[in-house]
């Protein structure tokens, strides 16, 4: 059994084999219209979803699966006080596969220790969201042709964009790929993303957005997200920092691709809308195709051993990110590799 918890999981030969099939299902549907036939897919949305949790429905019904799930934490057991491995157990037993979103960093992970179906991460707070990324590669590469050589702008919320952080984890594989990192220092992107996957020459950081943009092939925005701050009052001083319009693309490559994972805000302005370089509406139509195609793969993969589990308990080391769910989750063993909290990948503290 397989999961897909973060976009690492995979090699980019296996990212390149499911945009391939990706595309052989936008251009051949009914090939694949009975692939999942008698199979359900279960989908667990703690934290609010449109676009994922449709395109995750869609892909699977459009395979000719069924699905079941929730869409809100507060209509399941959780209310009452059950875990989420117990809600996973339990999930598990119903279900061939499972797609979860949570707002706790490492939901996936323990998800995965117990579950009898392959778990794919929907988004975990402001972690990772790999099907994000495995849509955003599909749009650049059926854009641009390619996914190296490209100079990728990523722009607002980096610090608890976890989009931004798996295209990261992503992108940073192929060769040539250079980043520029725009926001406000406030949501600068985490040192620990920078470490893991960034090398000194590979990214600039800068706070102005307009500078940035001649010498973009991608530029990606983001939302300011309220729901991961701690203040109304910081959110409210950082929500406007940045807004894209017609205006500010008039300098632009004309091969430039404009991407958000949606929902927006204020970010990107109504008038560029009918700019050929805005892709994002197109992006997230490519959301249901790549995830079918994920869907085929994990169902179809065997004797693959998945363990995630795998760090020390310590004596002297705790995590305190107050977003990391091995703070709350009872019963789940606490553990560390390299001083790194194996839930949410930030460094340790000592007790």
């Amino acid at each position: 059994m397989r999961n897909l918890i973060d976009i690492l999981d995979l090699t980019t030969e296996e990212i390149d084999e499911l945009i391939s099939t990706a595309s052989d299902i936008i251009d051949n549907p009914g090939k694949y219209a009975e692939a999942c036939r008698g199979k359900i897919l279960g989908t667990l949305f703690f934290e609010p979803s449109t676009r994922t949790r449709l395109s995750f429905t869609s892909a699977m019904m459009s395979l000719g699966g069924s699905v079941l799930g929730f869409d809100q934490a507060n209509s399941t057991s959780v209310t009452k006080g059950e875990t989420l491995s117990d809600t996973i157990r339990m999930v598990s037993a119903y279900t061939d596969i499972i797609a979860m979103r949570h707002p706790k960093e490492g939901a996936p992970i323990v998800a995965s220790a117990v579950s009898e179906v392959p778990i794919i991460n929907a988004g975990d707070g402001g972690h990772f969201h790999p099907t994000q990324t495995l849509t955003d590669l599909m749009t650049i590469k059926r854009k641009l042709g390619r996914l190296e050589g490209l100079t990728v702008g990523l722009c607002g919320d980096l610090k608890y964009g976890r989009t931004v952080h798996s295209l990261i984890c992503a992108m940073s594989r192929y060769a040539g790929v250079r980043f520029v990192l725009i926001s406000p220092k406030e949501l600068r992107l985490p040192d620990y993303v920078k470490d893991e996957f960034l090398k000194d020459g590979s990214y600039t950081e800068i706070t102005e957005l307009e500078a940035a943009i001649p010498e973009l092939d991608i530029l990606y925005m983001t939302r300011i997200q309220e729901e991961r701050f701690e203040s109304h009052e910081e959110y409210e001083r950082l929500a406007n920092v940045y807004e894209l319009d017609a205006n500010k693309l008039r300098n632009a490559k004309p091969t430039l691709s404009v991407l958000h994972p949606l929902p927006r805000v204020n970010e990107i302005n109504v008038d560029v809308d009918t700019d050929p370089r805005a892709h994002y509406f197109e992006q997230a139509a490519n959301g249901r195709y790549i995830r079918m195609a994920l869907i085929l793969k994990l169902l179809g993969t065997r004797g693959y051993s998945d363990n995630r589990m795998s760090g020390e308990e310590s004596d002297t080391l705790e995590c305190r990110n107050p977003h990391c769910l091995s703070l709350t989750e009872r019963g789940i063993v606490k553990l560390f590799r390299d001083g790194v909290c194996i839930y949410c990948d930030q460094k340790a503290q000592n007790k």
